[in-house]
This record gives structure tokens, C-alpha cells and sequence, in this order.
């Protein structure tokens, strides 16, 4: 038998999904032409004798149960690329590496190391090396490695990386989020090796230790957020008016002993929550404030509105942060003894709900380990449910608080600064930076007290470095963008430099653009537009009848004009005294062009862009068959367009009488979530979808999606906290002349896609996908291992635990099965991964 070499492909040898758990025979007896061995998704605890496949490039052994490195692989001398992620493996032997000097690929993630042998940095050649998702605390063996270029280290225990990985070498990708980095923090590394390397230069032996909390204050509305927020940072009991109550987000920095706190104020009403996912980020410090004088012990409604709905979605958002619970509103309150029984409730029902959290997820995944035929398949499912019991939120214990006291302000100060300083709760609070992040910091405040920039705060990126080179002239334009990456992250200015038409925008005044976001996503917009003087109307060619429609248009399509924007937008501008027409321009927009507020909205999935009338277009191109179908300039807007906000939906009337009633032979897709459906999640999957697929129909839980002549229907299902919650996907079965299986799959894939990629947003949200039994009353469901991948029978028909038989394509997607996609499917998958 010939020998592979450099001229002679060697072959491949596909031994996945096999259910082996030992190598087979067969895999041997080709030693002398396998280049390649694919063993992943088995059972493999041990691989012994594969030293006998001495030729091979590349070994697969991803998704096994190996507790050990396979030591058999150091006579693998010819090894290219390695995959042994997705295993258990908790310590690798020294000596293995060093024998493996060709390799160039290295795959390690999901398995439960602690530490990388040393003679990993003899393996030269390595390029790729990913490690996320072990128990790492050390980098240092890595140093060294001449032709690493990508490297990924999420979900490790870092604090710290070397300088040297960094400068003066060839890495160009890097990922380190979920760990404990104090130096660089995570908020620079999250700019990538570029902005890691700018950080190092700039760091050099004389860093600064700095202790800064983003501390969010959550809570029911009239809870007492603002008057604690307020009071903490005036030092002293500051009343706050009904009318002076929070709308939107209130920003305010503040020092306590050594460290810095920065405070965001968030309304408690529902429509303000829409715009929260913007501004709340991990590793954050959560002051939940609820309301005892109105607490009741006997209402459970009462606990699920002040306490459980905000713990539930901190929890989803932000699953490893600390919760300090404030009980509020003491003077109104009875005597000591009602405080201390809504005290020991509120902390007994966190406690229930919490454990049972944890036991739902247990019991999920005891119930996949028993109830599956083949768990291994579930695999991902699996280590996605391990992953959410490893968070850890902490709830510490309430702090009843009497705000119109000195002393009680004083008290609960002392509270705050005693539990940041806990390492087990804040273990990262640290952070080391180079002192020019301080000093532009520093520079970029003053320039929010010169007249020019106190109300706005709205600068462009050449505007800053200009000004700061009169103070730093050593700074240049990248070192400017690295610090600025890092206080966009930590909350201190706002600059989307993601969005193109912003990326020269800086926002130095975040509190001012969330007053602009709060001036349209409130809870009484139509007080709002019946307000506007008759004046400000006409400023926007506006009469007395286009209010009403606005008015109208609102309350029962949730649709508000454009031109009501720039209505409302020029008022709040000229509340706060800014009347520079360029810079109304640039904010409110044009009748033909977007302002910069719009495009935020759109851009963070809040509204969706949408046209009250759709007349021809002129310029649209001709169509020519067998050509590719070119789009028209979509950014050319009409007068008349406006946003849809799906939040502000009363019923589902329009959408259910196009879809009809649901018939039995359709494809039907539930997607579970456990705990629940995030707030806000259906809404923005909505907006998602219908950007994606122009013609739509929308309602409160209803979206129905077209394609041609194929129809889509998107359902919330949100019973009581007893049933479960799912999202269903439903498509009408075409006509079995047509053959139109696999497009209808697309775009269930498709919708799917987008809904996968909203649930990365929320890291404590676990989605299990399935299809149920169509035969009428049958309560079996077939379940789906990979979203991306959910067949795999092997037969013609699929039978359900109720013994109903059914085809195989009216159950998962054939389109997976063949080598055909459609265009739109790949472009939705593209996005996803």
C-alpha cells in the first residue's frame, strides 16, 4: 500500500456519532493511508492503540467522556490539528506536547482543567489554541509561541494576563470574556488584541489600582429608587416629587471611602424597561428597592411585582451579579414588626424561588440523562444546562431604610461600602489601568463643564482628540479610541462606534441622550403629543388633524410618525434650551433622512422602521429573469413613514385574521424557556424577523411572516408561573405538488436563527427546542439535540411515545438533511454564528 506524502491526499476516516467506546478495529487497519479521524460524539473513554495511525494530520475526539489525555497520542508526530473539547479531562501530563511539534491546531474548550503542562510552548507551529470554559488561572506557558494567532479564553478563572502574549507578536483574535481580569479588565479586552496591546504599551510600570462599582438601582415605580439614589449621593435625606420622579435612566457618580461608585437610576415603569437592555451590562451591583409600606404578605401578586419579576430578569441578564435588597417607605409603615415580617417573607420567598430555579434545572437535565435514548446527543443541551447552574446570583439580605432620616441615609451608605469590599462578592472590583486612561477621563469631564458642551455633551471623535491634545499631547488616535472603547463600556460617556453613522459620534453626556431615548419610549406618550402647542406643529408642516392621526394611529396600530418624533424631539431640545439648528438636524433628523435618536432606536431592536403607505417606486430596478434581483436604496425615506413599537400592541386581531385558524397538518416548532420568556425578548424577535422579511403582519402575541406565497405565524405562549413558556412556530404544509418542504423549513431556520441570537443576550436563559405529535390530543413531542442540526433518525418515519407515526420532514428540517439552502437561511445562520 502506498505511503501518503506531500503529493498523495491521504484519506479520511468518519467514525462519528457511533455510539463507539473503544476505537474500532476498522479505523486500524487503514494506519497507512488515514490523514484524517473523526471519533466525535461517541462514548470514548480511552483510545487505545491509535499510536498505530502514525501518519494522521487531524484527530476529532471532540464530545467523548475522556476523564484523562489519551497519552497514546504523543507517537502522533505528524499530528496538524487537535479537537479534544467537550470532554472531562482535568489534567494533561507533561512530555505529551513536546513530541507533537507539527501541530498547528488546538482544541481544549469545555473540559475541567487547571493548568497547561509547560512543554505546551515546544509545539512551535501552534496557530489556534482554544481553552474557554475550563478552570484556568494562568497563560503564562503560552508566552513564547511564534506563530499563535487566535486564542480563546472565555469562562476561565484569569485575573490577569501576560504582557508579553500580547507585544510584539503575531496574535490577531482574541476572547477572554467571563473571567476575573483585573489587569487588563474585561471592558478592555473586550475591544480585542489591538486594544489589549495599546493597554499594555500605555500601562507600563506605573499603573493605577482603581475600585469603581456600576451600581444599578431596579424597582417598581414611586419604589424609591431616585430618593435613595439621590440621598446617597447628596450625603443627606433628598425628597423627590412625584413630578421630579425618574423617566427613563438618571447617571450620577458618586465616592464612598475608596471606591467609585456609578449610579444609573432606572425607572421602574414597563415601557422604560424596553430600552434597559442598552444600558445593563454584567458584572454590575443591583440595589433593588422595594416598597414595605405597600408590601403585602398575603397578595403573592404582590411579590411577583416588587420582587421576583426583578430578580427573574437580573437573573436572566445578569446572572452573576449581587443583589442588595432595600426595603423603602419605613415611616409609613405601621410599626417595627410589620417591617420585620415583610422582611423575613421577602427573604424567604427569594430563597424558595431561588432553590427552585436550581431544582428545575436539575431535573431537567436528570430527566435528559433517563429519559433519552441516546443522551450523548443532547450533549450541548447538557453542558448549556451545567453552564446555568454554575451561575450564581446573590441576593443579600434586606436593609429596611427610613429615607427621610439623616442617619438612616448614613446607615445604609455604611451597608453599601461594607459589601463591596467582600472579595467572595466582588472579586474583581480592582482594576489595574494605565494612568492616561485617567487623565483623558479626567479631561474629558472638563470639557463637560465648558459652556459649550454642559447640555448636550455631544461631540465628534476629531473634535475630542483636538481638544485633548491641548492637555495630552502625546495621545494619538488609536490610544484615544482604546480609553474611550473602555469608558463606553463602564458607562462614563456612550459612542456606538459599531453603528456607521455614529462611529464619529461621542456622547460625553449619557444622561442626555437617555433624556432624547425617554422623550419617545415613555408610559404617557399621548399626553405627550396632545401637549404639543399648535405652534411646534406647524414648525413640522403639521395640523391639528395630523395629531389626531398620530393620537390614533398609536393607540391602535402602536405606530407613531416620524414626523411626531421630530416633533416631540425638537420640543425636548428646546426644553433644555438648545435651539443650534445643525445640531437639531443631527439628533432630530429630516424629512428625508434619519436623526441620530431614530437610528438608535432602531439599532437597539426598540421600534421597528415601518411605511404607512407603499406607493411604486420609479427607480426600483427592472426585473430580468435568471438574474440576481438587486434591491432598491432603501435608506430613501417617505414623509409619512413611522416606527412601529410592537411593547404598545393591544390585541392580535389583523394578524389572526389573515393566518385564520390553525389547522392540524401544519409544521408546527415550540421553543421552551426555562426559567421564562425574558421580558421584551418576543417584541425584539419580532422587530428581528419582520426586518428580515419586509411583508408582516404584527399583534401583541402574534407575528405573522410571508414569503411569496408561504406563510410563517410567531406565537407567545406566557401562561401563570405554574405552566410552562414557549414561543411557537407555525407554517402552513404546502401543497404536496409544489414540493415546498425545505422552503418552509427556511424560514422556520431562519426565524429561529434570529430568536437563538436574542437568547445569547440573556446568559441565564436556557431555550429547548422541540416539535410536538400532530395527532390530535397526543401530548408527545419529539426533541431537537441542535437547533442547527435536530434530525437525526434514520428511518422513513418517526414514531412518538404514543405510538403515532409520522414523516420524518413534518418534524424536523429536510432541508438539514440535504446539501440544498436557501440564500436567506444561510444568511440568518451566517449572523448567528
Amino acid at each position: 500500500m502506498a505511503q501518503p506524502n506531500g503529493n498523495q491526499q491521504g484519506k479520511k476516516i468518519d467514525f462519528s456519532k457511533r455510539k463507539l467506546k473503544e476505537l474500532p478495529k476498522a479505523a486500524l487497519a487503514r494506519s497507512d493511508v488515514a490523514w484524517i479521524l473523526d471519533l466525535h460524539h461517541n462514548r470514548l473513554k480511552h483510545v487505545n492503540g491509535i499510536s498505530a495511525l502514525r501518519h494522521l494530520r487531524e484527530l476529532n475526539l471532540s464530545r467523548n467522556e475522556f476523564s484523562s489525555f489519551p497519552q497514546e497520542i504523543e507517537e502522533l508526530r505528524e499530528l496538524r490539528r487537535l479537537y479534544l473539547n467537550q470532554n472531562s479531562i482535568k489534567t494533561i501530563p507533561e512530555g505529551i506536547f513536546s513530541q507533537l511539534v507539527e501541530l498547528e491546531f488546538l482544541k481544549l474548550s469545555n473540559n475541567h482543567l487547571a493548568g497547561i503542562p509547560s512543554d505546551l510552548n515546544r509545539c512551535k507551529k501552534l496557530e489556534y489554541v482554544s481553552l474557554s470554559n475550563n478552570c484556568l488561572k494562568d497563560l503564562t506557558v503560552l508566552v513564547g509561541l511564534p506563530k499563535l494567532k487566535e486564542l480563546f479564553v472565555e469562562r476561565n478563572y484569569l485575573t490577569k494576563l501576560p504582557a508579553s502574549l500580547f507585544l510584539d507578536t503575531g496574535l490577531t483574535k482574541f476572547k477572554g470574556t467571563e473571567n476575573l481580569l483585573r489587569e487588563p479588565p474585561e471592558e478592555v479586552c473586550a475591544g480585542g488584541v489591538k486594544d489589549i496591546q495599546r493597554y499594555f504599551k500605555m500601562l507600563g510600570s506605573d499603573g493605577l489600582h482603581m475600585r469603581r462599582v456600576k451600581t444599578m438601582f431596579l424597582g417598581s415605580s414611586m419604589a424609591g429608587k431616585s430618593t435613595i439614589c439621590r440621598s446617597l449621593r447628596k450625603r443627606q435625606p433628598v425628597e423627590v416629587a412625584l413630578d421630579d420622579r425618574t423617566v427613563g435612566i438618571e447617571i450620577s457618580e458618586v465616592e464612598m471611602g475608596d471606591v467609585r461608585f456609578l449610579f444609573w437610576d432606572f425607572a421602574g415603569q414597563e415601557e422604560y424597561y424596553l430600552t434597559h437592555h442598552v444600558f445593563i451590562t454584567p458584572q454590575a451591583f443591583v440595589i433593588l428597592t422595594i416598597d414595605l409600606a405597600s408590601y403585602s404578605v398575603k397578595d403573592p401578586q404582590s411579590f411577583n411585582e416588587s420582587v421576583s419579576f426583578w430578580i427573574n430578569n437580573i437573573q436572566l441578564r445578569v446572572p452573576d451579579s449581587v443583589v442588595l435588597l432595600v426595603g423603602t417607605h419605613l415611616d409609613q409603615c405601621r410599626d417595627e414588626r410589620e417591617v420585620q415580617e415583610k422582611k423575613e417573607h421577602i427573604e424567604m420567598s427569594i430563597r424558595d424561588m431561588l432553590k427552585e430555579r436550581r431544582e428545575n434545572l436539575e431535573q431537567r437535565i436528570k430527566n435528559i440523562k433517563e429519559e433519552q435514548k441516546d443522551p450523548a446527543v443532547f450533549s450541548d443541551q447538557l453542558r448549556d444546562l451545567d453552564h446555568l447552574t454554575e451561575y450564581n446570583l446573590k441576593v443579600i439580605d434586606l436593609i429596611p431604610i427610613d429615607c427621610t432620616k439623616p442617619e438612616e441615609i448614613t446607615k445604609l451608605q455604611d451597608h453599601i461600602l461594607c459589601q463591596v469590599q467582600k472579595t467572595e462578592l466582588f472579586p474583581n472590583i480592582e482594576k489595574t489601568l494605565p494612568r492616561r486612561f485617567q487623565e483623558v477621563e479626567l479631561s474629558i469631564k472638563d470639557l463637560k463643564k465648558e459652556e459649550a458642551t454642559s447640555k448636550h455633551g455631544i461631540w465628534s471623535f476629531d473634535e475630542i482628540l483636538d481638544n485633548l491634545h491641548t492637555k495630552l499631547a502625546e495621545l494619538d488616535r488609536e490610544d484615544l479610541q482604546c480609553i474611550l472603547r473602555y469608558l463606553h463600556r463602564i458607562g462614563i460617556i456612550v459612542w456606538y462606534e459599531e453603528i456607521d453613522t455614529l462611529v464619529d459620534t461621542v456622547f460625553v453626556e449619557p444622561s442626555f441622550l437617555i433624556t432624547l431615548f425617554k422623550t419617545i419610549v415613555r408610559h404617557d406618550l399621548v399626553k405627550q403629543l396632545k401637549d404639543i402647542p399648535r405652534k411646534e406643529l406647524q414648525q413640522e408642516r403639521a395640523l391639528e388633524i395630523h395629531r389626531g392621526k398620530w393620537i390614533n394611529d398609536l393607540r391602535a396600530r402602536a405606530t407613531l410618525h416620524n414626523v411626531a418624533i421630530r416633533v416631540l424631539l425638537r420640543r425636548s431640545l428646546r426644553e433644555h434650551q438648545l435651539d443650534d439648528e445643525d445640531l437639531v438636524e443631527e439628533i432630530v433628523g429630516t424629512r428625508r433622512k434619519d436623526g441620530k435618536v431614530l437610528q438608535l432606536l432602531h439599532h437597539f431592536e426598540i421600534c421597528l422602521p415601518t411605511k404607512l403607505v407603499s406607493p411604486l417606486n420609479p427607480e426600483a430596478p427592472e426585473f430580468t429573469p435568471n438574474k440576481t434581483w438587486q434591491l432598491s436604496d432603501l435608506s430613501i425615506h417617505d414623509p409619512k413613514d413611522a416606527c412601529l413599537f410592537p411593547s404598545y400592541l393591544q390585541d392580535n386581531n389583523t394578524v389572526l385574521k389573515m393566518w385564520g385558524e390553525d389547522k392540524n397538518d401544519e409544521i408546527e416548532v415550540r421553543v421552551y424557556f426555562l426559567p421564562e420568556i425574558p421580558h421584551g425578548l418576543f417584541h425584539r424577535l419580532i422587530i428581528k424577523t419582520c426586518s428580515f422579511y419586509p411583508v408582516h403582519w404584527v399583534g401583541k402575541e402574534f407575528c405573522l411572516l410571508s414569503s411569496g406565497n408561504r406563510l410563517v405565524l410567531l406565537k407567545e405562549r406566557c401562561g401563570n408561573k405554574d405552566e410552562d413558556q414557549f414561543i411557537v412556530i407555525r407554517c402552513r404544509r404546502p401543497d404536496p405538488l409544489e414540493q415546498d418542504m425545505d422552503k418552509c423549513w427556511n424560514m422556520i431556520m431562519t426565524v429561529l436563527s434570529k430568536l437563538m441570537q436574542l437568547t445569547e443576550q440573556w446568559p441565564g436563559l436556557c431555550p429547548y427546542i422541540c416539535t410536538p405529535c400532530r395527532e390530535r390530543g397526543c401530548s408527545a413531542y419529539f426533541h431537537w439535540s441542535d437547533w442547527k442540526e435536530p434530525y437525526t433518525g434514520t428511518g422513513e418515519k418517526e414514531l412518538c411515545d404514543n405510538g403515532h407515526i409520522h414523516r420524518p420532514e413534518m418534524l424536523f428540517p429536510k432541508a438539514q438533511r440535504d446539501t440544498k439552502s436557501n440564500e436567506s437561511l444561510n444568511v440568518a445562520l451566517e449572523e448567528t454564528s
